[in-house]
Parts: structure tokens; sequence; C-alpha cells
């Protein structure tokens, strides 16, 4: 599904409802949307608040965080730094709202073998959290789309030459990205280009 179709979907969930939004037949993800907030994020507007779940095999659903997807590319991109560039399209393409399965289509004939999940499952994360951001994000943002904090760490996690251990410290702290990585796709930023080309923050 594009951006705009998941999105659909999720705000057209029923309140109190668990809907299953994609399986490989190993891996399925599944969205729930709460008809009340816990005091944490009693600042979110209900009507766009919504859980992601994943599910392995016969597991227990649980809520995968942004470090599942993060920690996933990076280990990805360490173990093939010739892959950077390919996973990088990749994730800029589901950023700007094109279908995950087709984003990572290049990607399929790289035999990876570190990481979390399968590359269809991650790419598919990744869509919910850019949504999770855009439409359930509560507060004033320094980000224009708000998604920009997330996809900002995603390039990050891609693309940076720093270990694991520095760069999950800075997101931990809720550090946001280095603007190197978001300022031509922020609005809210001089730099701002609305013609900017694909990897338009590569050196």
């Amino acid at each position: 599904m594009t951006y705009d179709e998941m999105r659909e979907i999720v705000l057209d969930l029923p309140f109190d409802t668990m809907c299953e939004v994609y399986n490989n037949g190993e891996q399925a993800i599944l969205i729930y949307r709460p008809s009340t907030l816990s005091e944490r994020f009693k600042n979110y507007d209900v009507n766009t608040n919504f859980q992601i779940f994943l599910r392995i095999g016969d597991d227990k659903p649980f809520r995968p965080n942004h470090l599942r997807l993060l920690i996933d590319l990076k280990l990805r991109t360490r173990e093939l730094p010739q892959a950077k560039e390919e996973l990088l399209v990749a994730f800029d393409k589901i950023f700007y709202g094109e279908e995950p399965l087709d984003a990572i289509k290049p990607l399929t004939h790289i035999r990876f073998t570190q990481y979390i999940n399968p590359i269809d499952i991650t790419a598919i994360l990744a869509q919910l959290f850019i949504i999770e951001q855009d439409i359930g994000y509560g507060g004033k943002s320094t980000f224009d789309p708000p998604s920009l904090y997330i996809h900002g760490w995603i390039r990050t996690f891609i693309d940076a030459d720093q270990e694991i251990d520095q760069v999950v410290y800075r997101i931990c702290r809720n550090t946001p990205p280095a603007v190197k990585y978001t300022c031509q796709d922020n609005k809210n930023h001089p730099k701002y280009n609305p013609d900017a080309p694909l990897l338009w923050y590569v050196d």
C-alpha cells in the first residue's frame, strides 16, 4: 500500500480494534487504535493516535519501537557498505509515499545476513512509523512534515559512519537528526527545496 492508502486504513480503523495490515507468512504487522490514552500520551489526539504491533510466528504480538527499525538498517549497511545507496534510495522512496514493497524490490537480490527483521517487515514498519509521526505527533515540531524526525534518523543510521553505540545514544537522548539529513525536505528550514533531487544529502 502507498502512504496515502495505509494512512486511510489507519484513520478509518474503529476504536479498540486491531487490524492486520501485512503478513509475509512468517511475520505479521498489525495496528490498533485505542479509544483512551495513557497519562504519558495525554497531549496526543485520540482521533489520530494508533499503535503498531509485530507478531513473529505464533508468538504474542508486541509493540516494536524505532530502534528495531534503525538498528536493522545499521546492521545491513555495516555488513555491506556497497548497498548503502540502494538502501537510502529505497527508504527515501517510502518516505516520499511509494509502496514499500515496490521501493525495496532492488534490494531483494542483496544477500544480507545481518539484520533483525526481513526487509519487507522493516519497510512496512518504516512506513507506519512515518505515518505515526505525521498524524499522531501532538506537539509543535521543528520539522514539517513531522515524520522528518524519524526519517532523518533512518538516513543517519544507513549513511553515517558512526558506530551503533554512538547513534543509538544520540536518538535515545531525543536528539534531533543532523540538519544535513533533513533541511531540504523540511518546510520549516531556510534551505527547504521542493525540487531537491533524490539523495540530495549524500556527499
